[in-house]
């Protein structure tokens, strides 16, 4: 992560190494002077940019970021084939369909959520189907997401995170952001040294003296095998509270993402299922005549129903990956769905384990919700 280093990183170090005592980080009764003095400097008041690692944990962590900066991954390639292969847009509760432009009205699109493909945009106009047209003000276009997961090929030294939304790291568990760092933005990943607690709450060390809130970031939390699982089989785990995705083979993981799982009213269920249909391409409808839940979408990418009517799949009209979003199917963007129908292939009945690591909160600011 790139930082402008106001304060030289020597002095910063040494101060963390030298005063990792003061104060407990769990309460801060010095939160309220430190607070002030981060609009200002530092300098004047050294234990504000104290913790309550051991000196030990400071040291080994200041050393594991200088050998271990990055986490050993892969960046997913994007292929232009799998993320444009359709074009995408919604069409309105209502709209008009014509045979042709300013043709005859040969029906209208139902009400409730209507996703499609289409052909192409001619003037006003947009083409679904050799004879179906819809005003293109009755439409809204999508551009899908170029978010990608990550291949994992060695073990990982630290635990990893996504971002979820932009902030300025802190100087210290618990205090505000420090405007004197660059600010690390959405879905950059972020390497974890330390956690400490402040007020219930996670904070990690991600960098020297640079410390994030839990809510920020989606954290990647390798999950013990169910006993269920042999020692050499596909398994894919689904962190309803991080709102990640990690495949395994056996113990090893190979794969991880972000995801966006059930809203409260659609949770997705726990439990241990195993993928049993898979479709390279399919409509998804629910709620049918329930005007506020009604949906309709077509071309959905890379199926894998796991547990009912609940599926792993492609999801081209959102890019909130990391919040709750779905109706109880585990969205996925376009190319991490693509690579874990690719991985699947040689055991089409892969095991799909869904758990929480956590239990949301209710006193969350509003910006950190996930969904």
């Amino acid at each position: 992560m790139k930082l402008r280093k106001h304060y030289p990183l020597a002095l910063l170090v040494f101060g963390t190494l030298m005063l990792f005592g003061v104060g407990n980080a769990s309460g801060h009764p010095r939160r309220e002077k430190c607070e002030t003095a981060f609009d200002t400097t530092i300098s004047s008041i050294p234990e504000c940019i104290s913790t309550g690692m051991s000196a030990l944990d400071m040291r080994a962590a200041y050393a594991e970021m200088s050998n271990h900066p990055t986490p050993p991954i892969i960046q997913i390639e994007s292929l232009d084939e799998v993320l444009y292969k359709w074009k995408y847009r919604r069409v309105f509760a209502g709209a008009p369909v014509y045979d042709t432009p300013n043709g005859n009205i040969i029906r209208t699109m139902g009400e409730g959520l209507s996703l499609v493909t289409y052909i192409q945009v001619v003037g006003d106009w947009v083409q679904l189907r050799q004879n179906e047209w819809v005003p293109i003000d009755q439409t809204r276009a999508y551009d899908v997401s170029t978010f990608t997961g990550v291949q994992i090929n060695e073990p990982l030294t630290h635990p990893f995170a996504w971002m979820l939304a932009p902030a300025r790291p802190s100087m210290y568990p618990g205090s505000p952001e420090f405007a004197g760092y660059d600010v690390v933005e959405r879905y950059q990943i972020v390497n974890i040294y330390g956690v400490e607690i402040v007020d219930g709450w996670e904070w990690y060390l991600i960098g020297p003296n640079q410390w994030l809130h839990q809510i920020r970031v989606a954290k990647i939390k390798p999950v013990k095998r169910p006993s269920e699982i042999g020692v050499e089989e596909l398994w894919i785990a689904v962190d309803l509270f991080e709102q990640a995705v990690v495949a395994y083979e056996g113990d090893r993981i190979v794969f991880a993402t972000l995801a966006s799982t059930g809203l409260p009213q659609w949770s997705t269920n726990e439990g241990l299922f195993k993928i049993y249909q898979r479709w390279l391409y399919g409509p998804m409808s629910g709620a049918t005549g329930y005007l506020g839940d009604a949906y309709y979408i077509e071309n959905i990418a890379n199926i894998m129903y796991f547990d009912g009517d609940i599926a792993l799949h492609a999801a081209y009209w959102h890019d909130k990956f990391g919040y709750r979003q779905s109706r109880g199917c585990v969205n996925l963007s376009l190319m991490d769905a693509y690579w874990l129908y690719e991985w699947t292939r040689v055991d089409e009945d892969t095991w799909v384990y869904v758990y929480s690591s956590g239990e949301y909160r209710d006193d969350l600011p509003a910006w950190a919700v996930r969904q």
